[in-house]
């Protein structure tokens, strides 16, 4: 079957292909060539899509970020930072769900890899500068700002955390539980 050289199927070619590999073989025992290869394009075309061998991980990081921060940007007046995070985090359900499959794959080959859970740690920098950026837009001071994102993604990774996968409404309830949690945590702070 002919594989087309450009566009979203070559990338989601080229994604398969290095999470097959790289789970057949691991991270660092494969090629750029052989994830090519498999993809059914060149070398050269990889690399029109991703910098590296590692960046194919990592793909639909601009659309998570651009859901998010459009979440943030078309808010209500007069919403508190937290909320606005969370509703970021609400507005990219979807992209959760849908790449949920991908997303337990690749997390399975990151903990193998510390260049790898390097560049997620990165990834999470780069997403929490974003979100920072869109809070500062609305005149949200840097520090709170940026408070408010890292508490966003903390309430994401608690909720994520419980969830099976399944449906986006299981996994809004979980985010909005883990918000819940923290809300009753600063009640009891001294």
């Amino acid at each position: 079957m002919a594989m087309p050289r450009s566009g979203a199927p070559a990338r989601a070619r080229l994604r398969e292909a290095a999470l097959e590999l790289y789970g057949e073989q691991g991270f660092d025992a494969t090629t750029t060539a052989e994830i090519a290869a498999r993809a059914g394009v060149t070398e050269r075309t990889y690399f029109r899509h991703f910098v590296d061998k590692r960046e194919v991980l990592f793909d639909g990081e601009r659309e998570l970020i651009d859901t998010m921060t459009a979440a943030i940007a078309s808010a209500p007046a007069g919403l508190p930072p937290l909320a606005l995070v969370l509703r970021a985090y609400g507005a990219a359900v979807p992209l959760f769900v849908a790449g949920r499959p991908v997303a337990e794959r690749r997390a399975r080959i990151i903990e193998t890899s510390p260049a790898l859970r390097e560049r997620a740690h990165a990834k999470s920098a780069t997403l929490t500068e974003a979100l920072t950026g869109a809070l500062g837009t609305r005149g949200i001071p840097e520090p709170t700002a940026r408070l408010a994102a890292r508490a966003g993604a903390a309430v994401f990774e608690h909720g994520s955390g419980a969830w099976d996968g399944v449906t986006a409404a299981d996994l809004t309830a979980l985010i909005t539980q883990a918000a819940d949690e923290l809300g009753r945590l600063a009640t009891e702070l001294p």
